[in-house]
């Protein structure tokens, strides 16, 4: 009977268009974030030497996330996008600059001074994270969107920080399973769907992302080398391993107690 509830809560939402207002407010913040990553982006790219490719490449990105925040704004009930989910929109526009980084600076060639610059967008967007939760509980504008647009951001971050590592030679390959982990459990969910119900808020949830970004970065840092830099991946990914589990174990739990 709860279940029932929670899925007509949840189709009702679903069903809800956004407000004309909304969208406007939405575009108008995202238009203005994405106008200002074009400028900041050929800037980086001009001094990473990424060339045009990556600036493509990142702008790309950014506007699919951003298609896909728009495509939620019914997960959103306010009249407004809000303080909130436009930080987190500055925080996915650094993301995508990570990104191209990652995958057009040539890392492992790259001069420190590059590097320190790559630490520099990396700590940046690092610094964001919990300024916009704390903004839409302090304005009262919790959302589902924000929830999962501040979330599926620190999960690209992730996989970027790990794939750093892994060209940087910090760590092995299995240092990518900390950026796939988040992406492997969303497609277990078609698998066992149970896995897909929602879950309790966790301070351990949260603590654990903040610890996985702050490890990796500690480990790209110049200077910090195997087999140190591998130790901490390891312990980062153990951690991570165990909050999945213990979520993972929860939802089977509660789906069972439901039949």
């Amino acid at each position: 009977m709860l279940s029932n509830k929670r899925s007509a809560a949840r189709a009702a939402v679903m069903a809800r268009a956004p407000s004309p207002a909304l969208k406007a407010s939405a575009l108008i913040v995202l238009g203005s974030i994405f106008a200002a990553a074009c400028v900041s982006y050929l800037v980086a790219a001009t001094q990473l030497s990424l060339g045009s490719k990556a600036v493509v490449a990142a702008l790309a990105l950014l506007l699919l996330i951003f298609a896909l925040v728009i495509k939620g704004l019914h997960l959103h009930r306010f009249e407004r996008f809000g303080l909130a989910n436009a930080i987190t929109a500055i925080r996915a526009a650094l993301v995508c600059m990570v990104a191209a980084a990652v995958c057009f600076a040539g890392l492992p060639q790259s001069a420190e001074s590059t590097l320190w610059a790559f630490m520099f967008i990396v700590l940046a967007a690092f610094a964001l994270d919990g300024v916009d939760g704390y903004l839409a509980r302090r304005y009262g504008q919790e959302s589902e969107l924000g929830a999962r647009f501040d979330m599926e951001v620190d999960a690209l971050l992730i996989l970027c920080l790990s794939a750093a590592a892994c060209l940087l030679g910090k760590a092995g390959s299995w240092v990518l399973l900390i950026g796939l982990m988040r992406y492997g459990f969303v497609l277990m969910q078609v698998v066992l769907p149970h896995l897909n119900a929602p879950l309790p808020p966790s301070f351990r949830r949260k603590l654990v992302c903040v610890i996985q970004v702050g490890v990796l970065c500690l480990v790209l840092v110049p200077g910090i080398a195997p087999p140190v830099s591998s130790w901490f991946a390891a312990m980062a990914l153990l951690l991570l391993g165990y909050s999945f589990l213990v979520d993972g174990l929860y939802l089977l739990k509660t789906a069972n107690a439901r039949r």
